[in-house]
């Protein structure tokens, strides 16, 4: 009992330290331009992505196309700058008052874009909404811990917790705790009523309380955002207006970044870094990420049901070949779910080594000594049919024959979610730099499928071990279970870890306050065109 007094109390230190550190002022932008260098406003600003939103509403899919545009609809209750430290949102402080509860001053005079008022009955409802199997919400498990939103007053809110946990401040802070009108809730809940999907009303209309408000959605072609005149802060959105234009060529995306006719591409390539960098009139954004790019196996497929298939991939796949010549070095080998920037992460774990010769062996030793077929699935991205076009000519020298089947973005995210793929190349963006949103969503039993865990595994020990982490309030302690649960996915190999790659924009050099944060998430409120 004293060891867990002792660990309450500095996690106690460490909550209020991310309160305070919430009042440093904001950091100089991507560009390198400091705040008070940021002058201008107006113009419309145009950027150039891979793929469409899947949706609209911060309940439902947390994939990154959908999240840039959600994320800048949407406020949360805390806010994550581009070092991942805390700040206040939509809540101006917050504490934790015992084991369990979470106490929330929220911030006075805040309405939607529907002109409705926010305060703590809206932030109950969406809590509970994130939480309604009926919802079913993609997020639910960063919030599953919740047992009860108290309204104490108008503008006071406790979350109670089923046990300790200390991440729940950064866990509000990710995208999908975005904060939806009241109203809109309600109407949302009447459309299910009737028979709509959850969040078709959201989808159709998002509201939210920030600086830029929906404006259009032609699905596969654009989303439009514009400025919202009326936004509470003291300093409204410099821009009137921004277009997620849909390109997913990449050499259209550069080619429009160029003409002047989009202002950044997003991402970048990096095979396409040298040609922006040798064009006076753009620049490349680089960012350190949270991230992994990674091959998955569906562990309830034969054969990758088996573990000595599984490794024995993993040990035919050389990554440094995929870092170097698809990556251009730019990233790091993987060798863990998590990055080396996120809290949990082990560098003494061990790991799969590339062993083709092992490989053989193994796949021998499972009853494939003359080889075996199976099917890759990837979306289209560039830099994923590379990669899983590359492993497809590293796997062969070890017997393994792949057939690669290319998915638009959101029926990917579909199809893997239903189970059909046996294996399939994704990356996973830990938007809260802690050990839980790495693995938790990834590898527990409960995600199966839509929650984030398209590997399907099943495995009682490991949700034991990452439930037991996520109770735990003791560093030392957490640390140790998550180093445990590293080691374990090692030896399972439900994941063949790639590359932590580098996120890169392509941007020109007029767009000034442009950032993002090491999760991959556009911060857009601070960008203005320079004339």
């Amino acid at each position: 009992m004293r060891n867990y007094k002792k660990g309450f109390l500095l996690f106690i230190v460490i909550c209020m330290m991310g309160v305070l550190v919430a009042c440093a002022d904001e950091p100089g932008d991507a560009n390198g331009t400091s705040g008070d260098e940021q002058e201008g406003a107006g113009g419309d600003f145009v950027i150039a992505t891979i793929s469409d939103a899947v949706t609209l509403d911060p309940a439902g899919s947390n994939d990154v196309p959908s999240r840039d545009i959600q994320f800048n609809i949407f406020e949360r209750l805390i806010n994550q700058n581009e070092q991942m430290e805390l700040e206040p949102g939509l809540a101006v402080s917050w504490e934790a008052i015992d084991e369990t509860t979470w106490e929330f001053q929220l911030r006075e005079n805040v309405t939607f874009h529907d002109g409705s008022a926010f305060n703590a009955e809206v932030v109950k409802a969406n809590i509970d909404r994130l939480q309604d199997p009926e919802v079913g919400s993609s997020s639910y498990s960063r919030f599953e811990m919740i047992s009860e939103v108290e309204v104490v007053d108008d503008y006071t809110v406790r979350i109670i917790t089923e046990y300790p946990f200390s991440p729940l401040p950064s866990n509000l802070a990710h995208g999908s705790a975005g904060i939806v009108s009241l109203e809109q809730i309600k109407e949302d809940y009447e459309a299910m009523e009737a028979g709509e999907d959850p969040g078709s009303v959201v989808n159709q209309h998002p509201i939210g309380t920030g600086y830029f408000k929906f404006d259009e959605w032609a699905p596969g072609q654009h989303v439009v955002l514009v400025n919202n005149e009326d936004y509470w802060g003291e300093e409204a959105a410099k821009l009137d207006s921004v277009t997620f234009k849909v390109v997913p060529e990449d050499l259209t995306r550069l080619a429009e970044l160029e003409t002047g006719d989009s202002h950044v591409t997003n991402p970048l390539s990096p095979s396409d870094i040298a040609q922006v960098e040798g064009n006076e009139e753009l620049t490349v954004v680089r960012q350190d990420s949270l991230g992994i790019e990674f091959l998955g196996f569906n562990v309830e497929k034969a054969p990758f049901d088996d573990e000595r298939v599984r490794r024995a991939i993993a040990m035919g796949i050389d990554k440094e070949q995929i870092l170097e010549g698809i990556y251009d070095n730019i990233g790091t080998p993987a060798k863990s779910p998590l990055s080396p920037n996120v809290f949990g992460y082990d560098d003494s774990i061990s790991t799969t080594d590339y062993d083709p010769e092992g490989a053989k062996e193994l796949l021998a030793d499972a009853g494939f000594e003359d080889g075996l077929s199976a099917t890759v699935w990837t979306n289209d991205s560039r830099e994923r049919i590379d990669i899983v076009t590359n492993i497809q000519s590293q796997l062969a020298e070890i017997g393994v024959d792949l057939e690669i089947e290319v998915f638009e973005w959101g029926a990917y995210l579909a199809e893997t979610s239903d189970g059909g793929h046996e294996m399939y190349v994704m990356s996973w963006n830990n938007g809260t730099a802690d050990a839980d949103n790495g693995l938790f969503p990834l590898f527990h039993s409960s995600n199966a499928g839509t929650g984030g865990n398209k590997m399907f595994t099943r495995y009682d020990e490991l949700d034991e071990t990452l439930e037991k982490a996520r109770q735990t309030v003791v560093e030392e302690e957490r640390l140790s279970l998550y180093t445990e649960a590293q080691e374990f996915l090692t030896e399972k190999t439900p994941m063949v870890y790639l590359v932590h790659p580098e996120y890169l924009l392509g941007v020109r050099k007029e767009v000034k306050g442009l950032s993002m944060t090491p999760g991959k998430t556009l911060l857009l409120k601070d960008v203005y065109i320079e004339e």
